[in-house]
C-alpha cells in the first residue's frame, strides 16, 4: 500500500476535478477505458521497474519517464534518489554480462602490486616535461615539440600490450589515436585526455618542494606537474585498458582513444587534427559518447558530489586599439592614445554584463539538485528553488540571492570580462602613437560570440563619436572620425562559442551517473558513501571544443576528491590536497598533482565505465 501522504490516483494533467456525474455522459465508456489503461500501464511500469537489472536498458527507463509525465503521486513514490524529481538519480550501474571481470578487476585494484605500478607508470610520464606555450609555432618547425616523442616512447615502454593489441595512429606527428576495434557496428565512444602541461616559470623552481618534473612518490603524494592536469587520467584510463586486455577482455563496441598535445595553450595542433581525423575517418554524429576531463568529487559531510560538465562557456578576447597622431610631449593634445584608452577600458569595467538564472540553463539544474540533495543548503534557497521550477518571480528573487550569496555566481550566470593586457608608448617624452588593450571574456552560456561583439560596439560607438575617432569594429567600419582610429578586433582568433549541452535525460547519462556510483560502491574505502551526480557548468575551455561534430553527448568529468590534490592547480608544488566548497569546485578547473591512492580507485572508475558502455543498448 502506498504511504497516506502520497496521491496515487492518476489525474488530467490540467489539474482538474472530473464532473460528479461523468458516468451520465455519453463518453463514460471511453473514459472508463482511458482509465483501465491508465491503471494497467502504471501497474506494468512497476513491475518493471521493480525488476529490471540494469538502469541503462530502454525498456528500464520507461516507467520512471511516463509515470513522471502522468502520475503525480506515484511519480514521487518511484523517482530515484530522495524523490526528487528536478535532480533525477539512478542506481549503481554495475556490469551484468562483465560482472565476474568486473568483480575479478576490483580485487586487483585493491591490491599494493597494482598501486605501486600506477605509481611508476604516472612518474615515468611526469618525468618528461611536455610543456606547451602559447606562442608554439607549427608542430615541424618549433623543435619545442620534440619532447613528446619521449613521452611517446614512455608510454610504449610502459603499456606494450596496448601498442601489440591497438591500432595506434599519430596525427600531425604527436597526436595519439588508440582505436580499439568493437565486434559489432554499435556506434564507437570517446575517451580522452591531453599530453601536454603548462610550463614551469624558470624562477619559481627554487620554491619547489620537490623537482616539478621528479614524479616523485613520498608514501603519499605523486609530485610534478601534470599529476592531475591531465597525465592522471591519460594514465588511469591507460591502466584500465591494459587490464581489460590482461584479462582477455575483447569489446563489442569500438572504443577511441584520443590523446592531444596542446590543450594548455589553443588545442588546433593537438585535438584540432584529432577531430578532424576522426571525423573524416567515421563522419559526423557517429560517436554515442565522449568523456574527458573534467569536474570532480566533493565530500560535504555525509554526502558526496559527482559533478560532471555538460557544457562550458564561450570564449572572446577583445583587442582594443587606439591610434592618434604623434609628436613631442611638449605639445600634447587634450587626449593621448593612452588616455582615450583608459576611457574606453573605464566604459567597459563600468557596464559588467547581466547575469541570469534561465530555467533552460545548467547553473539551474545543478542549483536544482543541491537545493534537492544537499543538507547543507540554506532552506531559504531550497525553498526558492523550488519555487522557481514554474515561478517566475520566485525565479527572479533566487537569482538575486544566489548573487549576493557567493560572488563566483556572477562567473556562472553571466558573461565576465577582465582587462588582463594592456601596451603603449615607447619614451616619456613622445606622443604614443597607438595603445592597446586586450579584455578576456568567458561567454555565458545563453550567449553568443556576435552578442558579445554586438554589445562592444553598443557600448563603444558613443565615446568614438565624442572623442571623433573612426571606429572599426571585428572587419566592419561602423563611425568616422578625424582624430584618429579606435579598432576592435579578436585578439589571436580565438573566439569561441558556448559550447553545445549535453542532454542529461536517461541514457549516456544515466550510464555515467551509474558507473560513478557503482566505482564507489565497488571501493574497499569509499563503499559508505551516499553519491549524487549533478551537471555543472565548466567557466573554462577543454580540448571536447573541437570535437562538437562527433557528438550530442560530451561530459568532462575527472574521477578524482578534490582532496585527493594538493595545493592547486597551474602552480608551484602541485600535489593532491585541497579543500574547496561545493559550490567552489563546480567552477574549478581540475587540479595539477595526484594522492596515490586515487589512481586505484580512478582505474576503477574507468573499468567499470568501459564495461557498462559496451553491454549497453546505446545506438
Amino acid at each position: 500500500m502506498a504511504p497516506a501522504h502520497l496521491d496515487v490516483v492518476c489525474r488530467p494533467t490540467n489539474g482538474k476535478t472530473p464532473r460528479k456525474h461523468w458516468h451520465e455522459s455519453g463518453w463514460s465508456r471511453s473514459l472508463l477505458t482511458f482509465r483501465v489503461l491508465m491503471y494497467s500501464l502504471a501497474i506494468i511500469s512497476l513491475v518493471l521497474y521493480t525488476f529490471c537489472d540494469s538502469a541503462f536498458f530502454p525498456i528500464c527507463y520507461l516507467p520512471r519517464f511516463w509515470l513522471a509525465g502522468h502520475c503525480n503521486g506515484l511519480a514521487e513514490l518511484l523517482s530515484p534518489g530522495v524523490n526528487s524529481t528536478t535532480c533525477p538519480q539512478w542506481t549503481a550501474l554495475h556490469p551484468t554480462k562483465y560482472r565476474g571481470l568486473s568483480e575479478d578487476l576490483d580485487v586487483a585494484y585493491n591490491s599494493e602490486d597494482f598501486k605501486q605500478r600506477a605509481i611508476q607508470a604516472l612518474g615515468d610520464a611526469v618525468r618528461v616535461p611536455t610543456e606547451s606555450y602559447d606562442d608554439n609555432g607549427p608542430v615541424g618547425e618549433d623543435s619545442r615539440w620534440d619532447t613528446f616523442a619521449e613521452l611517446h616512447r614512455v608510454l610504449e615502454a610502459s603499456f606494450p600490450r596496448i601498442y601489440k593489441s591497438l591500432n595506434v595512429t599519430k596525427v600531425n606527428t604527436y597526436g595519439l589515436i588508440f582505436h580499439w576495434q568493437g565486434s559489432t557496428s554499435a556506434k564507437p565512444y570517446i575517451l580522452t585526455a591531453h599530453q601536454d602541461v603548462v610550463p614551469v616559470e624558470e624562477q619559481t623552481i627554487e620554491e619547489w618542494k620537490h623537482d616539478p618534473y621528479s614524479g616523485y612518490y613520498d608514501g603519499t603524494w605523486i609530485w610534478g606537474r601534470g599529476t592531475c592536469d591531465d597525465k592522471g587520467d591519460l594514465i588511469r584510463q591507460l591502466l584500465a585498458i591494459d587490464s581489460l586486455l590482461k584479462q582477455g577482455f575483447s569489446p563489442a563496441r569500438t572504443l577511441i582513444l584520443s590523446y592531444g598535445f596542446d590543450e594548455e595553450s589553443k588545442g588546433i595542433e593537438g585535438a584540432g587534427h584529432l577531430a578532424r581525423y576522426l571525423e573524416e575517418t567515421y563522419g559526423r554524429d557517429s560517436f554515442a559518447l565522449l568523456l574527458d576531463e573534467g569536474d570532480l568529487y566533493t565530500d560535504t559531510g555525509g554526502i558526496v558530489f559527482a559533478t560532471p560538465s555538460t557544457s562550458e562557456k564561450g570564449y572572446l578576447d577583445v583587442k582594443i586599439t587606439v591610434s592618434t597622431l604623434g609628436g613631442h610631449s611638449s605639445v600634447p593634445p587634450s587626449h593621448t592614445s593612452i588616455g582615450l584608452l583608459s576611457r574606453f577600458i573605464a566604459a567597459v569595467e563600468d557596464n559588467p554584463h547581466q547575469a541570469s538564472l534561465s530555467r533552460r540553463g545548467t547553473p539551474f539544474a545543478t542549483t536544482q539538485c543541491l537545493a534537492a540533495y544537499d543538507p547543507a543548503y540554506p532552506e531559504d534557497l531550497r525553498k526558492l528553488a523550488r519555487k522557481a521550477v514554474a515561478d517566475d518571480a520566485a525565479l527572479k528573487v533566487l537569482q538575486e540571492r544566489l548573487l549576493a550569496s557567493d560572488p563566483l555566481y556572477k562567473a556562472v550566470l553571466g558573461t565576465t570580462q577582465a582587462v588582463d593586457l594592456i601596451e603603449g608608448g615607447v619614451k616619456v617624452n613622445a606622443l604614443p602613437e597607438r595603445a592597446n588593450a586586450v579584455v578576456n571574456h568567458r561567454i555565458a552560456e545563453h550567449s553568443s560570440v556576435a552578442e558579445l561583439q554586438q554589445h562592444m560596439i553598443d557600448l563603444l560607438t558613443p565615446l568614438a563619436t565624442k572623442y571623433d575617432l573612426a571606429l572599426v569594429a571585428f572587419g566592419s567600419n561602423v563611425t568616422r572620425g578625424g582624430a584618429g582610429e579606435v579598432v576592435l578586433s579578436d585578439f589571436l582568433g580565438t573566439a569561441l562559442e558556448p559550447s553545445p549541452v549535453t542532454p542529461t535525460g536517461y541514457g549516456p547519462w544515466a550510464l555515467l551517473q551509474g558507473s560513478i556510483k557503482a566505482a564507489f560502491e565497488s571501493s574497499p574505502t569509499r563503499n559508505s558513501s551516499k553519491v549524487v551526480v549533478v551537471p555543472s557548468l565548466s567557466i573554462g575551455n577543454t580540448d571536447t571544443q573541437f570535437y562538437w561534430n562527433l557528438t550530442k553527448h560530451i561530459f568532462r568529468f575527472s574521477p578524482s576528491f578534490d582532496t585527493d590534490r594538493f595545493n592547486g592547480e597551474h602552480t608551484v608544488n602541485e600535489g593532491k590536497r585541497c579543500s574547496v566548497t561545493l559550490f567552489s569546485l563546480l567552477m574549478q578547473f581540475p587540479k595539477l598533482a595526484f594522492r596515490a591512492d586515487s589512481m586505484n580507485e580512478g582505474v576503477r572508475f574507468y573499468t567499470k565505465f568501459i564495461l557498462n558502455v559496451d553491454e549497453s543498448d546505446l545506438p
